[in-house]
């Protein structure tokens, strides 16, 4: 299976990532990676940049080393109601939006409270694609999670980096995510959640687990770059306008 795109990729805006763009970029060349998402994290991850940062990205240029890029972010969940820590208005601009549960920007809850926070925020309308459920720093009904993937057709990640650091719990709890995603036919994505340029496109452990638990090729979206601006430009057919 080829991955023609990493859509989840970290700068040193960031504040805990260590390569620039044009960094991320090269080796995203060099690795055959046609479409780069640079999601920096949104404002409530200590260290992140600014709201000014994410209203100032349409300065970019589209291609950098041969490749395309898709500047835009990894909001986080707030509270149980999944509520994004980034304004509509800002979202509205994104090229691409992320959003995740983090351990510095969400209470933290029940299963029950956990999972429904993060399918809220996997029904907002700026939501184009839900990462790391695998993660074992929140419980979360991740057959739930899995169909309402299929529901909604919105992607969810299986995270490349969390499998690499081999937290605990992580293989379990991804391998248990993966078979339910085979189940019930989401879409997929698979993220290098790069942090450093010399992970950029790696997916290794991430191909590894989808091939064991049956997700099949067409479910991954990052298989084509045309299928993911695709998918991305019907998304934004359906939002609502804010300004």
């Amino acid at each position: 299976m080829e991955i023609q795109v990493d859509l989840h990729t970290h700068t040193v805006t960031s504040g805990h990532a260590y390569s620039t763009l044009s960094e991320n970029a090269l080796a995203a060349s060099r690795k055959g990676i046609k479409l780069l998402g640079m999601t920096d994290h949104g404002p409530s991850m200590p260290g992140a940049p600014h709201l000014y940062h994410f209203g100032n990205l349409a300065i970019l240029p589209e291609k950098l080393h041969g490749v395309q890029i898709l500047p835009g972010v990894e909001a986080n969940i707030t509270n149980y109601e999944g509520e994004l820590d980034m304004p509509s208005l800002y979202l509205e601009r994104m090229k691409l939006v992320l959003v995740g549960l983090h351990v510095t920007c969400y209470p933290g809850g029940t299963s029950e409270q956990n999972t429904q926070a993060y399918i809220q925020a996997m029904k907002n309308p700026f939501t184009d694609m839900m990462v790391h459920p695998g993660r074992p720093d929140f419980e979360l009904d991740l057959e739930q999670i899995a169909h309402m993937s299929a529901q909604l057709n919105v992607p969810v990640e299986i995270n490349n980096s969390s499998l690499a650091k081999d937290k605990k719990g992580v293989w379990g709890n991804c391998r248990l995510f993966a078979h339910y995603m085979a189940k019930y036919k989401g879409p997929v994505i698979l993220g290098s959640d790069a942090h450093f340029w010399d992970r950029v496109g790696e997916f290794s452990y991430a191909l590894e687990l989808i091939h064991e638990e049956g997700i099949l090729e067409h479910q991954v979206l990052n298989t084509s770059a045309d299928r993911v601006l695709d998918y991305l430009a019907t998304r934004r057919k359906h939002r609502p306008c804010t300004s």
